[in-house]
């Protein structure tokens, strides 16, 4: 069985799916565990999921590793996974959901969740060419629609996830046309590495960011990413 029919599967029916299986899936399709458990509608369990962080430091963060290019996400993601992983306190926290009310379709529910998965509400998101309203729709009521392959395009990147297994949970046909909007799946996975971190870790690693894509800090957040999607060694 393909992983994008594994993937359609578990978001179609994936509830009576033992969590055990679907950590076992999650490393055979290298996803997180949170995104597959999310995907199958089954809970997060709070050691999968990152600590209570500063935002703004989130948005810095988020920002500044947008400017790194392929080889510079890829030296930055082994920084991030180098740095030791500090136990979080207890009671833990709920994270907040990303959007400004609940979810009221079953892949709002999923996006949302896989956003809230790396510690980002919709502000923290780098700029993926999408307005804030937009993304506050797709994490409230994202029905189908003409525009809903572009908006896939946008944000599966950001999340670490590959176009198709994105597109086949959304049960949205995939084009091999089809390319990143903005940023590739390489971006998402360092967010995904830096789930575990502290909010002092993030500002380490942004620092560590900056000196690999030798970006000046104007000291102001500008609303802009690099974006190197076009750059993919996915895409021929």
């Amino acid at each position: 069985m393909g992983r994008t029919t594994i993937l359609s599967s578990l978001a179609a029916s994936g509830t009576d799916t033992a969590p055990q299986r679907l950590t076992e899936l999650a490393a055979e399709l290298d996803i997180p565990t949170a995104d597959l458990l999310v995907v199958a509608g089954q809970p997060v369990p709070a050691k999968l999921l990152p600590p209570e962080r500063d935002a703004g430091v989130m948005r810095q963060f988020a920002y500044r590793v947008s400017y790194c290019d392929h080889s510079q996400l890829a030296a930055l993601e082994v920084f991030v996974r180098s740095l030791p992983r500090v136990a979080a306190p207890e009671p833990f926290m709920q994270l907040a959901w990303p959007g400004r009310r609940p979810a009221e379709t079953r892949f709002a529910a999923v996006l949302g969740a896989l956003i809230r998965n790396r510690g980002f509400g919709i502000r923290e998101l780098p700029f993926i060419g999408l307005s804030l309203s937009t993304l506050h729709g797709m994490v409230w009521r994202w029905d189908p629609s003409p525009h809903r392959r572009q908006q896939l395009s946008a944000i599966a990147g950001p999340l670490g996830w590959t176009l198709p297994d994105l597109f086949a949970v959304a049960d949205e046909p995939y084009s091999e046309e089809l390319r990143p909007m903005l940023h590739c799946r390489h971006l998402g996975r360092v967010f995904a590495a830096a789930v575990p971190l502290t909010t002092a870790q993030l500002i380490e690693t942004a620092e560590e960011a900056d000196r690999l894509s030798v970006r000046s800090d104007h000291g102001v957040w500008q609303p802009v990413s690099q974006g190197f999607a076009e750059e993919c060694p996915d895409f021929p």
